[in-house]
């Protein structure tokens, strides 16, 4: 028993800041940081982007790991797996799915090719790239809080 506690504890812990730190960087990156840095010239507005989210990215790939480690470490550790869980866990595993499908698009199609325009000062193509990478990144915020809701309500769905 105290197997299963000392898992699922650390499991939950290492899930939820890391759901935490990918969801939350998003919408800081959306909401806050991108009005926040239009007044810029292009260059100077892309070239921060991409340090920005080059240092984000990383982040949000180990992120990624961390929950999906986590979250079956949790079904599978804990709950003898997908069987015996309600269907909120189905729809967070399900949208975790998607968002890291989503992620991983970015960052090896829009995000090489903004990296690659903005190493050539091309800021027409950069600026293009970063406007797709905002698209993607708001479904993928709007997946995340539709998940983080998920996950706070459903274990008192009926």
């Amino acid at each position: 028993m105290e197997k299963t506690v000392a898992i699922a504890t650390i499991a939950l812990l290492l899930h939820s800041l890391s759901a935490v730190l990918w969801v939350g960087g998003m919408f800081f990156a959306h909401q806050i940081l991108r009005p926040a840095a239009l007044s810029l010239d292009a260059g100077t507005r892309l070239e921060l982007w991409l340090r920005v989210l080059s240092r984000f990215f990383a982040w949000v790939i180990a992120a990624i790991v961390l929950i999906f480690v986590s979250g079956f470490a949790m079904v599978y550790g804990v709950f003898g797996g997908f069987e015996g869980i309600g269907m909120h866990v189905d729809l967070m595993a399900a949208l975790g799915i998607v968002m890291m499908l989503i992620f991983f698009h970015v960052y090896f199609a829009p995000f090489r090719r903004f990296r690659a325009a903005v190493g050539r000062r091309d800021w027409a193509v950069a600026a293009r790239q970063l406007a797709q990478i905002r698209v993607l990144v708001g479904v993928n915020l709007v997946l995340g809080l539709i998940s983080v809701a998920i996950a706070t309500s459903g274990p008192y769905w009926a």
